[in-house]
């Protein structure tokens, strides 16, 4: 009896053993973040890599500082930290896995820091598929329409959009193409399933100047807290975007904190490059039930001209243009220097201790 109950003891501990093992293993697959990142004309799948005014620091955090270059794009979501003054431009080459854009976020995006981010593209600026958040930092995002026909064009495109912390955005866009609609910000939801997006803006005690010939914001509805409108007077989330008095789309629209007060060096909204700027009310507001819809066509946001990864059919018809992590080699730039792989320094510790608990189990186990 006491040979059976050693060995029921024994298997026990192997069990236990196994199991730590097994976690230790399997613990980098539930690593969260971006699983490949575009940035000054080469794609990048693992984190740690550095060129002039970036650093991708780990999968869910890139660094900002000075930087001024070609599109930055991310498969996954992403924390972007700005420090000094940056600047994103759509690439024109032939083979860029961004088009139309300067920034493409497929998931979360958070801008926040004590720095600036210019943004610029053809179709929009800034596009997010899920959340965008502004949280302290200074964003300008302005799309011009170039070469897009019978296509929605904004300045932010975004699944939700909330500013927050004393952030300023500026978003605007212009489009003479025939069919284009033009938007400060709009929000759409992409339908990828968990955590869709509800189409609405917050602002937060920040400043938000958005302008476009056919709305300054498109969304499903918004908040303000410790904010105000100051452009439309009077007004308000319709069931299309922000409206005047009239209840018709406002072609621009400003927000500001209650009782406002500039940070230091400031004086009004006008210190932000752009901001108070757009054009003068008095375009109708589109159809109920999509942002920004017109009344007979439904704007559609423009493929990229590379290979898709995913096309998803919505209100609006998206397609994924990040290159599949197959289709390239790990980008090879010569400007690229490692960093250390700082989300990684709780895993190892937790890796070695998960480690010697499971040696120390099947050392016992053997004994018995």
């Amino acid at each position: 009896m006491f040979a059976a109950e050693s060995y029921t003891s024994r298997h026990y501990i192997e069990i236990v053993a196994i199991a730590c093992l097994c976690v230790l293993l399997g613990g980098p697959s539930y690593a969260a973040g971006a699983e490949s990142l575009v940035i000054a004309g080469a794609t990048y799948y693992e984190p740690g890599v550095s060129g002039p005014g970036w650093a991708w620091t780990d999968a869910g955090h890139l660094e900002l500082n000075g930087y001024a270059g070609e599109a930055i794009g991310a498969d996954g979501d992403l924390v972007l930290t700005l420090a000094g003054q940056n600047s994103v431009t759509e690439s024109h080459a032939p083979d860029a896995d961004i088009t139309q854009c300067g920034m493409e976020v497929w998931g979360d995006l958070t801008l926040r820091g004590t720095g600036s981010l210019a943004a610029s593209g053809s179709q929009c600026a800034i596009h997010v598929s899920r959340a965008l958040v502004v949280d302290v930092c200074t964003v300008d995002a302005r799309a011009d329409g170039a070469d897009v026909t019978d296509e929605a064009v904004a300045g932010v495109i975004a699944g939700d959009m909330a500013v927050r912390g004393g952030g300023r955005v500026v978003a605007a866009s212009t489009g003479s193409g025939a069919g284009v609609r033009a938007y400060g910000v709009y929000l759409q939801d992409l339908g990828l399933g968990d955590g869709a997006a509800g189409c609405r803006l917050s602002v937060d005690a920040s400043w938000l100047d958005a302008a476009g010939t056919d709305g300054g914001v498109a969304c499903l509805g918004g908040s303000l807290v410790s904010a105000r409108f100051v452009t439309p007077a009077g007004g308000a989330f319709g069931a299309d975007g922000v409206v005047n008095a009239a209840g018709a789309m406002a072609p621009h629209v400003v927000v500001e904190p209650d009782a406002a007060t500039p940070p230091a060096g400031e004086t009004d909204g006008d210190d932000v490059p752009g901001f108070g700027e757009g054009k003068p009310d008095g375009s109708a507001g589109p159809a109920a039930g999509q942002p920004g819809a017109g009344p007979t066509t439904d704007p559609t946001v423009k493929p990229a001209a590379t290979s898709p990864k995913t096309n998803i059919t919505i209100k609006t018809t998206v397609t994924k243009t990040t290159v599949p992590a197959s289709s390239k080699p790990k980008a090879t730039s010569t400007t690229a220097t490692t960093l250390p792989k700082t989300a990684d320094s709780d895993w190892i510790a937790a890796s070695v201790t998960l480690f010697l608990l499971g040696t120390t189990l099947l050392a016992a186990a053997f004994r018995c």
